[in-house]
């Protein structure tokens, strides 16, 4: 029986080039197969705003998981790397999984895995669905403030059981959440790390391709979106900017603005994974030359 392949797994700030590099890297270690690990991307109609592969990209070599969902569906860190780690296992037996994305808790929810959260409690429950949902909603904030303004609130289940894991736990289940099962898993994880200036250049040049490129009626284009999925940097301000009550370019400068400081929270991420090893990226270095970089460290 054919061993499986073992998974890759390419990190990086938005705007660092890891798509072009990942098809670099899947025609050096052919067969390979890129899956997505972007909380964005995973969406469909969205792929302007999340930068998702285009369809030529998408060409070079398999790619899975983008594009996948509703923007109506919620998805979060568990859920994603329930779809994850099945496609992953799926791949791996014909072909190297190349697990590609910068949402870092997205990623280390795949390779460190969630650690379980509570089970229900029958008594609990009964007295929190006795509450009224404006009681269930006061409750919550009041114990993970956090938590709760990453939560879709207007779902009665979601606030309950988020309710529910800090009473039983008396810890905030925003907390509960980003518990791992292996502190220390045996992979192999790399990040592009660029100067922070050349980050921003790349980002500010994004944002205007994005609006060349159709980004307003991607998202005059989207109906209702889930909590998640809203969460996208630029949909906000670009319903503002469609509305008439921002103009163009101050649409533009606040997404740039915005992904900016996002970017700098990845930094700030990364550099405390010890489970991913960064790889110094110089400007002029090609896709080509920064895979070579990749499978030197390993």
């Amino acid at each position: 029986m054919t061993r499986p392949y073992t998974p890759l797994y390419l990190a990086g700030q938005t705007g660092s080039g890891k798509t072009a590099v990942a098809l670099a890297l899947a025609a050096k270690l052919a067969p390979a197969e890129v899956i997505n690990a972007d909380a964005y991307q995973v969406y469909r109609g969205m792929e302007t705003i999340s930068a998702a592969p285009d369809l030529e990209e998408k060409a070079l070599v398999p790619h899975h998981l983008f594009g996948v969902i509703d923007p109506t569906e919620e998805c979060d860190a568990a859920s994603f790397a329930k779809l994850a780690r099945a496609k992953i296992e799926e791949v791996s037996t014909r072909a190297l999984p190349l697990v590609v994305g910068g949402s870092g808790l997205y990623l280390k929810a795949i390779t460190h895995g969630l650690a379980p959260t509570p089970k229900g409690d029958p008594v609990l429950r009964a007295e929190l669905d006795s509450l009224s949902f404006d009681e269930l909603i006061s409750r919550y904030r009041q114990l993970d403030p956090e938590g709760a303004g990453q939560t879709n609130l207007k779902n009665r289940r979601y606030v309950t059981r988020n309710l529910e894991i800090c009473l039983l736990t008396n810890t905030p289940a925003s907390l509960i959440k980003q518990e791992w099962q292996d502190n220390q898993p045996d992979i192999r994880a790399y990040y592009l790390k660029r100067e922070r200036d050349e980050v921003y250049q790349r980002i500010n040049q994004r944002a205007l391709l994005m609006f060349e490129n159709g980004v307003t009626e991607e998202i005059r284009a989207l109906e209702k979106l889930s909590a998640t999925a809203e969460k996208a940097i630029g949909i906000r301000v670009i319903q503002s900017h469609l509305a008439g009550e921002i103009d163009r370019e101050t649409c533009i400068s606040a997404i740039q603005q915005m992904t900016r400081r996002y970017a700098k929270r990845q930094e700030s991420w990364f550099k405390r994974e010890a489970s991913f090893q960064p790889i110094p990226v110089a400007v002029n270095d090609s896709p080509d030359q920064i895979a070579e970089k990749i499978l030197s460290a390993h």
